[in-house]
């Protein structure tokens, strides 16, 4: 099918990109990869009467760190800087963990990290690592520039808290408080399909004593879920058998997956099990041969 039509702009500023979308009053769609939106539009599930294409906006196509550890992703980085990056691997285990099991190779060309977040697939990788991460999105529309939560920005599947006339303009990741351990693991039925279950998990420690942990799964909800009872389960303590088994336990409880071609409810809570077993497993063995 073809998409319906639509007027398209490229603006050079942000200002102008802003104007543009104030301008739709609802109607304008941002392109930033179009790796969701033009299948979208291609179905007709989406109708836009305007794009407002971002690529040539200067300067969002970054991912740096602070000196303070905060990591920085514009609405411009693509999946695959992302999974070249050797700073992910050096300092975010999870998100390099992440990177290279996002969809197929030219969508990880096109996509970004951002629009991801913006899409709020229910079996979006990105956004149940960020919020294992305690990351945030930043905004920019016409009243200025303000934080969001990643918590607080998805409010539903495909639904975000974005106005009309605002748009993402990067993701943050929050320093770790001690040393930052996790991974990312997910079930698909071939490589670049939607996941069946996945799950994030990010773990900071100090002495061997877990002090932050994050757990956020994927596919098995109506949106990305954060499993905060079960990370709970892993602060305070040094990662054993016992706090495993029960973070474990705890986040499978948390899933709330639905019985469909892809595999019973109940397949699909045993796979968040023992995909928590896996990474926190890994990372405590880890952190055992460090020491």
């Amino acid at each position: 099918m073809y998409p319906s039509r639509f007027r398209y702009e490229a603006p050079r500023t942000i200002e102008e990109a802003l104007e543009l979308l104030h301008a739709g009053a609802g109607e304008a769609k941002v392109l930033a990869g179009g790796q969701s939106l033009v299948p979208l539009m291609k179905l007709r599930f989406a109708s836009p009467d305007l794009l407002v294409d971002i690529n040539n906006l200067p300067d969002l196509g970054y991912h740096r760190m602070d000196a303070d550890g905060t990591l920085h992703i514009g609405a411009l980085c693509r999946h695959a800087n992302l999974e070249r990056s050797g700073l992910l691997v050096e300092r975010q285990p999870t998100m390099a963990a992440a990177a290279p099991l996002i969809a197929d190779p030219i969508v990880r060309n096109r996509g970004t990290l951002v629009g991801s977040l913006c899409h709020a697939d229910p079996q979006g990788d990105w956004a149940s690592v960020v919020t294992s991460l305690g990351g945030h999105v930043v905004a920019r529309g016409p009243a200025g520039t303000r934080t969001i939560p990643i918590g607080q920005f998805v409010t539903g599947p495909f639904q975000n808290v974005l106005a009309y006339d605002e748009i993402a303009v990067e993701a943050v990741i929050p320093a770790a408080q001690g040393v930052r351990a996790g991974g990312y693991l997910k079930l698909e039925r071939r490589v670049g399909d939607f996941a069946t279950a996945g799950v994030a998990i990010s773990v900071e420690s100090t002495g061997g004593v877990v002090t932050r942990a994050g757990i956020g799964l994927t596919g098995v909800g109506p949106s990305t879920i954060d499993a905060t009872e079960a990370a709970a389960a892993l602060v305070g303590a040094a990662l054993g058998a016992a706090t495993i088994s029960s973070a474990a336990e705890l986040a499978a409880q948390a899933a709330r997956p639905r019985t469909d071609h892809r595999g019973s409810a109940e397949y699909k809570r045993h796979i968040v099990h023992t995909f928590v077993q896996r990474i926190l497993t890994r990372v405590a063995e880890t952190h055992e041969t460090a020491a």
